[in-house]
């Protein structure tokens, strides 16, 4: 089981380490509490030597920041808080001079309230027919034009004085865009054209499946099929003809796309579509050994059909970070599971994270890496007041949000604000521990976090291309070989395993026992 079609120069999307760079939290070039491109910039040598082979950046456009740059008002230029288009250029450039590509972040389901399209709907322009405008219900227009909930929580519309709603599924400061208008698509293809044609090598679209909406807009039914705005068949055509643009330019795409139908997902993975979405299956997973094993299985299996890679990935910037989730008694994704003072077992959690970036850089296809991951960051529990994340205030204070695993980085451990380059206090406080992680202090230290993921991701290749076989193991145990001549085993069980036979250790996340065997939530690479 496994990728069909082995990696080639041109094909570098399939096998690759993608490193994603939430810009905010990066680093700080300007000192004014931001991270930005300028210090992205600075630090490309920390990314070329861990060996990434591409960037994706989280959006870095224009934006009132209400939703952390995804409210975007103007896809063509670089918000000032993180530098311009000039630089971003420049960006790209040097880190393709290093090896590194660069992927953006497309925002296709919406805008910001402050896009010149949206004001000028706001105005009663025929902009209006670019959103989803409707006379509310009721006697008196009051209630909302149908059920629809947001994602953050609360209704999914918005009155306006003039007495009509707008759709947001998100937060009302991101309306949503009618993809059924000409205008619309065109508009989004023009901005393809506009970043590949300065190097961009691919693009990652968020909330991938949402875009297209049931015109009637009918109020939401458990099981309606099709469901009114959720993986729609039209919505495949909006991607055959991005995939023509991406191959005029040798571009890739990669699709956040939530589904639970293996059918209906691998659907977007066809040859004129999208080459790659995002696994969310494997990164929800618990840590429990059949449960793992079951979600890889099912992932390569969905892909093969269409010979597509899987993407593996742990973490990312809307979830719990993975020190803290595995560290916790239920591992499971569970967004209750961020609620405020929940315990965690760091050392635990930091143990079967080890293993499990082993795990995920062992698979065959491509691998995510969220920043700060490599540094083994836990997740911040921001005080309340500081949280910047509209889903806090969405859900009445109730749920904590996503801040806590976007505070900012640390590089030095003696500099002010462990050298995340601020002058004055960061946009989010790091916590007084952390300049224990600094990148500096990890630098020297060949049990640190850091020398791990360096090894593995320089170690990734010998393991080869090709399919994964899973080989006999004790219960509580994943073993598996790759073409190029390698084992991984990961132990989940409660007691220490014997390792077979074989030739050589390239890596282990933890130290064997003192008789040779694997111990538990540890992992490790033989050469048989």
């Amino acid at each position: 089981m496994g990728q069909p079609t082995p990696a080639r120069s041109d094909d570098w999307w399939r096998s690759a380490v993608i490193y994603q760079v939430y810009v905010r939290s990066f680093a700080d070039g300007d000192g004014d509490g931001t991270g930005d491109l300028a210090g992205v910039r600075a630090k490309l040598h920390h990314l070329a030597e861990l060996g990434v082979d591409a960037l994706w950046f989280n959006p870095w456009y224009l934006s009132p920041m209400k939703d952390g740059g995804y409210d975007v008002a103007d896809y063509r230029a670089i918000d000032p808080a993180f530098g311009t288009l000039a630089e971003a250029e420049k960006l790209i450039a040097e880190a393709r001079a290093l090896g590194i590509r660069t992927i953006v972040d497309i925002v296709p389901n919406h805008v910001s309230d402050q896009h010149p399209w949206f004001r000028a709907a706001l105005a009663g322009g025929p902009e209006r027919d670019l959103f989803h405008f409707r006379p509310g219900r009721g006697e008196h227009g009051e209630l909302p034009p149908n059920d629809w909930r947001s994602e953050f929580g609360g209704p999914a519309w918005t009155r306006l004085d003039d007495g009509d709603w707008y759709l947001h599924l998100f937060a009302p400061e991101q309306p949503d865009l009618n993809w059924a208008h000409p205008a619309v698509r065109q508009e989004h293809e023009d901005i393809l054209r506009f970043w590949f044609e300065r190097g961009v090598a691919g693009v990652r679209i968020d909330s991938a499946a949402l875009l297209a909406k049931d015109p009637r807009l009918p109020d939401f039914t458990e099981g309606r099929d099709p469901h009114p705005y959720v993986d729609r068949d039209e919505l495949h055509d909006v991607y055959r003809a991005w995939r023509a643009i991406a191959d005029e330019y040798g571009a890739v795409f990669v699709g956040e796309v939530w589904l639970p139908d293996t059918e209906r997902f691998a659907r977007y993975l066809r040859p004129d579509e999208l080459h790659t979405a995002f696994n969310f299956s494997f990164m929800t997973c618990p840590w429990d050994a059949a449960r793992l094993r079951a979600s890889i299985d099912e992932t390569l299996a969905e892909h093969a059909p269409v010979g597509a890679p899987a993407t593996w990935v742990l973490c990312n910037h809307d979830v719990t970070r993975t020190v803290t989730r595995y560290g916790r008694a239920d591992t499971g994704f569970d967004f209750a599971t961020k609620a405020f003072g929940t315990p965690t077992d760091l050392a635990l959690g930091t143990r079967r994270a080890r293993a499990a970036a082993l795990l995920s850089l062992a698979l065959p296809g491509a691998v995510y890496v969220y920043q700060g991951e490599e540094l083994g960051l836990p997740e911040v529990e921001v005080a309340r007041e500081l949280i910047q994340d509209p889903m806090h205030a969405r859900s009445g204070g109730v749920d904590p949000g996503r801040d806590g695993c976007r505070v900012p980085l640390p590089w030095v451990a003696e500099a002010p604000y462990a050298g995340f380059g601020s002058r004055d206090t960061p946009w989010l406080p790091q916590p007084d521990d952390w300049a224990a992680y600094a990148v500096d202090r990890q630098l020297d230290d060949p049990g640190s976090m850091l020398s791990l993921y360096r090894r593995a991701i320089r170690l990734r290749p010998t393991l080869g291309e090709g399919p994964l076989t899973w080989l006999p193991a004790p219960e509580g145990v994943l073993a598996f070989a790759r073409a190029g001549g390698a084992r991984c085993l990961v132990n989940l069980a409660d007691t220490p395993v014997t390792l077979p036979e074989h030739a050589e250790t390239l890596l282990a996340s933890g130290p064997l026992d003192p008789d040779g065997r694997l111990p538990k939530d540890t992992a490790v690479w033989l050469r048989v």
